[in-house]
């Protein structure tokens, strides 16, 4: 009931005493949890509809404060699992995905490489018609998973006589929140460019991870892996060839599984990330890696549909997902035809609000072109001036996944009238509360 609670927050048990209220009825479906707030999954007291729906059930009406307890009519860990693992797609609440007839996703990736981006985009556009029109999860960035743990959280810090419920900060060393910069590699033209791209990272004080493609695309050598590393930047497995075919049978996916843990010990990496942004998160576990960074938090704009609606890493098994929180470069560029950093830069300042991780997707084939380069270098300003004004941590994904591994083992021990933090690089974790203003969930450092 209480382990995607505790997994979040760091917070210690006999504050998160959390009960179920009833009986949980067979059948999924959609409820809220407060106004606005969409949950997926079982629940009592209530005849859930399968589909999202102007008028929904709301659980909030249905929870109780014990003396001792919190008990909620649905299984909190339950529920956020729902979401993060995208099983609310199940009944095709996220609409019809494109590419997913397996023939035309064939069709188009054997024909991909000669159609060019012009004629790309505007196949692209016509199979994303109505992605504005998606109800859930919310464009541009969806917090459902926040929402529901914050309303958890307040109901649990009204049960506290001292009205606030310690936990370990989310990022080391007090930054209120991360951001990770990273390329995905297609073509031969983008590896040429990765020299250049590197220097333009550096010049804004950040390191980034650069995804290979190790079959078919093009040939890597050890020089290469070396030249990335060098430099202090990361490399990590992307795919396998990149055909779009990856997880369109589970037999298949054993076999390539298998292909892309050999190319991860080859490259000496524990990260991955599919072609496409496809993903089966069911499948994760036959990927013999650290983190993997597939997920979008909200899919609109991508070939699958979905979207895990949240900011946060979280784990799949043991493998820790990385999710993508802001508009991939091709997106922007090409389907929305922005040539600014308008929708990224609210991206930003959003998921900031929620402290959360920041991560980007840009391809060095496409940043070739000089008016979209220009987009990125804007883009690197902004990133540049926010490090320099606000506390935000700009890391490599293997260091964040290390990072969230290591808070994962950290708890909290009491210490006199305070608390305090043991555990593997404790040094650089903080203590935090979490406290009610006018009747919102606040988080704060201590002092």
């Amino acid at each position: 009931m209480n382990s995607a609670l505790i997994e979040r927050f760091r917070v210690p048990a006999q504050y998160a005493n959390i009960e179920l209220n009833g009986v949980l009825r067979p059948a999924h479906g959609f409820f809220e949890f407060g106004p606005g707030v969409v949950c997926y999954g079982q629940a009592a007291n209530h005849q859930l509809p399968a589909g999202i729906r102007e008028k929904l059930p709301d659980a909030l009406q249905c929870t109780r404060t014990g003396i001792s307890a919190l008990q909620l009519p649905f299984n909190l860990t339950q529920i956020v699992d729902n979401l993060r693992l995208e099983r609310y797609c199940s009944n095709g609440i996220c609409g019809k995905n494109a590419l997913e007839d397996n023939m035309t996703r064939s069709i188009y990736y054997f024909l991909r490489p000669l159609l060019g981006i012009p004629i790309r985009k505007h196949l692209q556009r016509a199979r994303l018609k109505g992605w504005n029109r998606i109800p859930f999860p919310r464009w541009p960035v969806d917090f459902t998973v926040e929402d529901i743990l914050d309303g958890v959280m307040a109901l649990l810090i009204k049960m506290q006589p001292a009205k606030r419920i310690p936990f370990i900060w989310y990022w080391p060393d007090g930054a209120r929140s991360a951001l990770m910069m990273t390329h995905d590699v297609e073509a031969v033209a983008g590896l040429n460019f990765c020299d250049q791209l590197m220097t333009l990272d550096e010049s804004a004080g950040i390191r980034s991870a650069f995804q290979i493609v190790p079959e078919v695309r093009y040939e890597i050598q050890n020089e290469i892996i070396d030249r990335f590393r060098l430099r202090g930047h990361e490399v990590n497995v992307h795919d396998l060839n990149h055909d779009g075919s990856l997880f369109q049978q589970k037999e298949e996916f054993i076999r390539r599984a298998s292909e892309i843990n050999f190319h991860a010990k080859r490259f000496g990496t524990r990260g991955f990330r599919a072609g496409g942004m496809y993903r089966n998160q069911d499948w994760f576990e036959m990927l013999d890696l650290s983190y993997d960074m597939s997920v979008p938090n909200v899919a609109h704009l991508e070939p699958q549909r979905g979207g895990c609606c949240t900011v946060f890493p979280y784990f799949v098994g043991e493998l820790l997902e990385l999710p993508l929180t802001t508009t991939q470069d091709y997106s922007l560029l090409h389907i929305l035809g922005d040539y600014s950093i308008e929708l990224w830069t609210k991206q930003i300042d959003l998921i900031r609000e929620r402290h959360g991780l920041i991560s980007f997707i840009t391809h060095p084939d496409y940043l070739i072109e000089s008016r979209a380069g220009q987009v990125y270098r804007n883009l690197l300003d902004y990133i540049a001036k926010l490090k320099e004004s606000s506390q935000v941590w700009a890391a490599l994904p293997g260091e964040i996944d290390r990072w969230w591994r290591d808070r994962s083992q950290m708890c909290l021990v009491p210490d006199g009238e305070s608390w305090r933090i043991e555990g593997t690089r404790c040094e650089r974790a903080r203590l935090a509360y979490a406290s009610l203003s006018n009747g919102r969930v606040v988080y704060s450092l201590a002092s």
